[in-house]
């Protein structure tokens, strides 16, 4: 790839030689300058340092005020103005801008105190060489000090020009890292963008498969003759774990899919305790509810609270969509045999057709989809749920949960 004449001239100013060359260069042109115009101690010393001087202007900044200080003692020391004073004296007031070594306010005044001085010594020069010079506060006086005016002015441009340059390269550097930091941001995001997809690929794959040990296990008590019962109750425990693996996977695919920084969706999931506050919520919006709870309270698997949880909170918003202003009651019974039975009925129209094994729907409700994910939410942790009309009336669900062997 060619390189522009622009991108070839950055590249050789950023390089370590370049002060040492620019720097000796002035160095030499002053000496050639001092030789075909001699001037005092004071003005070749004054020349000499201030070029000299520029050769470290990069390693070490704080230089260029010698730089400047040099180059206007050698301009005081001579009504003679070399070009190098010139060249070395605008490079040391671009360098005290470029790298900041003081306030460019400060550099500003210091300048312009110092080329007040000089001209203060160039007036006491000119009145001793018999040159017409007015009286100080006389008429015409004030274009005497039209030489500091001068060189404040230049002094003011060349530390306003390296001070522009710092600031846009710093402009520059904080974009680039601001940039980086972006790229850095974006890759971090799709890495995990990318785990969470490889998880919920290992989720299905996994949920398959422990499913289908779930399944086989549960199926191999009433399908395999002349088991025992500890080979029943081992093949119990191993759909009951496979079943809580399972819940414990969905849990996992639901907290990668959370969006980060919504906390709702992180929240720990509902149990049987928060079936008192389910209840208000169904009173808060109308509805009569009563919770009845028999057995002693056992703290049952996530999934099977989860499951028992959602079948009630279902079972209440069917009572409140189909039977307005029905009284309902919730029973919990926590069986002594592992069996967690939990009915919700009310005292509503019922349905058309009651079915025991819950194939029925209420009036207006079609084919009965919150029905369905009742069932389905049953039969997860294996248990069976049923609905139609209760025995005195009105519509009954009846979810069977069984989480253990007795």
């Amino acid at each position: 790839m060619r390189t522009s004449p622009q991108q070839r001239l950055r590249e050789w100013i950023a390089a370590p030689a370049y002060p040492w060359i620019t720097g000796g260069a002035v160095t030499a042109g002053a000496v050639v300058e001092l030789i075909a115009i001699p001037g005092g101690v004071t003005t070749t010393v004054g020349v000499l340092v201030s070029a000299a001087s520029l050769m470290w202007r990069r390693s070490f900044p704080p230089v260029a005020v010698l730089t400047v200080a040099a180059g206007l003692i050698g301009f005081a020391g001579d009504v003679n103005l070399y070009v190098s004073i010139m060249v070395s004296g605008l490079a040391g007031c671009y360098a005290l801008g470029r790298n900041r070594v003081v306030h460019p306010a400060l550099a500003v005044a210091g300048g312009a105190l110092g080329a007040l001085c000089v001209n203060l010594v160039h007036i006491n020069t000119w009145s001793r060489m018999d040159l017409p010079v007015p009286a100080l506060w006389e008429k015409g006086s004030l274009s005497l000090f039209a030489e500091s005016f001068l060189l404040t002015v230049v002094v003011f441009g060349a530390v306003m020009m390296g001070d522009a340059v710092r600031s846009r390269e710093e402009t520059r550097t904080e974009r680039s890292l601001a940039q980086d930091r972006l790229i850095a941001m974006e890759r971090q995001q799709a890495a995990e963008a990318e785990r969470a997809a490889i998880a919920r690929e290992l989720h299905d794959i996994v949920s398959h498969s422990v499913s289908m040990i779930a399944v086989q296990a549960e199926s191999a008590t009433y399908t395999t003759p002349g088991l025992t019962p500890e080979a029943r109750d081992g093949f119990q425990q191993i759909a009951g774990t496979a079943r809580s693996s399972m819940a414990e996977l969905r849990r996992l695919l639901g907290v990668l899919r959370t969006p980060q920084g919504d906390t709702a969706l992180t929240a720990p999931q509902p149990t049987l305790d928060h079936l008192a506050e389910l209840l208000d919520q169904h009173r808060a919006v109308g509805g009569t509810a009563e919770l009845r709870i028999t057995g002693e309270r056992v703290a049952l698997p996530a999934a099977w609270e989860l499951s028992a949880y959602r079948i009630a909170q279902e079972a209440l918003t069917n009572a409140r969509k189909h039977a307005p202003g029905a009284r309902t009651v919730v029973e919990v019974d926590y069986g002594a045999d592992r069996l967690l039975t939990l009915r919700v009925r009310d005292d509503g129209p019922g349905t058309a057709t009651a079915s025991g094994s819950g194939s029925a729907s209420r009036p207006g409700t079609g084919t009965g989809h919150g029905l369905t994910g009742m069932r389905e939410r049953a039969a997860l942790v294996g248990g069976r749920l049923t609905a139609g009309s209760g025995p005195d009336g009105g519509f009954l669900v009846e979810a069977e949960l069984p989480w253990g062997s007795g």
